[in-house]
Parts: C-alpha cells; structure tokens; sequence
C-alpha cells in the first residue's frame, strides 16, 4: 500500500492503434516512477473513465493523487475539463488530496525527441533547398497557439534547420496546406521535412499524411517527407515525471 499515485489521463481516440500506444507509455511511465503506482485513463471514447481510474487508486490505498494530463499544451481540457471530472470524482472521496500537473509543453525531453524525429529524416548537411515544418493540431487557444510557435523556433535552433515553419492542422492558422504551399512557391527549398507534433497514431496523423501527399501532388518537383509521431517512447515518460516532479497545482496560463 502506498499514499502516494499518478492519474496519467489520454484524450482518448476511436484509433486502437493509438489506444495502445498510450496504455504502453503508460506501462513506460510506471516503470520510471515504480513504486508509485501509475493508473491510466482515457477522457474521451474508451474506459477506463477518469473516474473509474481514480476509485481504483483510492481503493487500493492512495490517499494522495498527482493528476499528469497527456497533453503537448495547456487549453481548455487542462483548464477545464479534466478539472471538472476530477472535481467530481475528488467529491465522491472524502479525504483524497490532488494536485494537476502542467502540461509537456517544452520539457526539455521533448524537444529532443523532435530532434532526433527530424534528424532521422535528414539526408546529409542542411543546404539552402531544405525546410522543416513543425505541424500541430491546432487549437483554440492564444496560449496554446503561442506555444507551438515557439516550440517550431526551439526545435529548429536546436537542428539548425536553414528554413522552417510552423503549422496547424485545425483551429488556428496557418493551415497546413498553405503553409506547404507557401514554403514551396519560392523556387529555392526542394525538400521539405513535415514534422508532426503529435503523440500517437491517429485519424489526425492519417489526415496530415494526406495533406503531404496532396501538397506532394501539387508540387511535382520538391520532396516532401513526413516525420513520425512522439510514440510512447521513454522520453516522453521522462518528460511526464519531469512535470510531476515540479509539482504545478494549476498549468501555467502561458508556458
């Protein structure tokens, strides 16, 4: 028995594949954080809820609750909806204190992971025709937006890209496809690495590799690659202890 555990809580997706791939970094986390118990819970789509993660770690001893939300940056499900439902699992168990974790945001692990994301798909030294674009979901959210911007300048800085940009999929501009547009109408880049900033396997991540391959389509002479994923990788568990470790009691308003 122990007093102290992790509620590490997914957005949740229809996709199994990427289903899986959270309860395996779930797996990763609790190896890094053992013997805290870690229990996982999904949001949305799938069970177990936030709520039947939460009676599991109470009735197996836990009266104290660090809540580590999976998300990339703080918006409305940090600020206000896993809040709310963990509010109201904490009224259904008197004596139970938490505390919310922020969100991954740029913990130093991640930008790596980025990194090495974007190296694996390089060929050679960087020269003047290629271009990176870091690729978000989008969302819609000033901060949220901001910080994806500039997580697009660290990632870049620290490849040294000579050309880059920065992308959303939805809820926020600029769209992807004019983002790829744009960085191929100037006649120098003729490569261009896609970077998508996302955890799992998802319909989101099968719609951006659409979107490439249309852009790929439209411009028949620039190489266009999609970079993979963050995965449930080691360093994203690492990064998730990290902000467990700085014990936030709220997410930042802007990180």
């Amino acid at each position: 028995m122990t007093a102290e555990g992790v509620l590490l809580i997914g957005h949740g997706t229809r996709d199994q594949a990427g289903t899986e791939q959270f309860f395996q970094l779930a797996s990763r986390l609790q190896a890094q954080l053992a013997p805290t118990p870690v229990q996982a819970c999904l949001l949305e789509f799938q069970e177990p809820t936030i709520e039947q993660a939460w009676r599991m770690l109470v009735q197996s001893g836990v009266r104290h609750i660090r809540v580590a939300p999976l998300l990339l940056f703080a918006a409305g499900h940090a600020r206000s909806d896993i809040p709310d439902a963990v509010a109201a699992s904490a009224a259904s168990t008197p004596g139970i204190s938490s505390y919310q974790c922020g969100p991954l945001s740029r913990a130093p692990e991640i930008v790596e992971l980025l990194a090495e994301r974007i190296e694996a798909e390089r060929k050679g030294p960087w020269n003047d025709g290629d271009a990176v674009v870091m690729v978000g979901r989008g969302s819609y959210d000033p901060c949220a937006q901001a910080d994806m911007r500039v997580m697009g300048e660290v990632v870049a800085r620290r490849v040294q890209v000579p050309r880059h940009a920065v992308a959303f999929y939805a809820m926020a501009e600029p769209k992807l496809p004019a983002v790829l547009d744009h960085v191929a109408s100037g006649g120098v880049v003729r490569r261009v690495i896609v970077q998508p900033h996302l955890l799992f396997q998802g319909r989101l991540f099968d719609a951006i590799r659409r979107q490439v391959a249309e852009a790929s389509r439209r411009h028949s002479d620039i190489e266009f690659v999609l970079g993979n994923y963050l995965g449930p990788s080691d360093a994203v568990a690492a990064a998730l202890a990290r902000r467990l470790d700085q014990s936030a009691e709220t997410p930042p308003a802007c990180d």
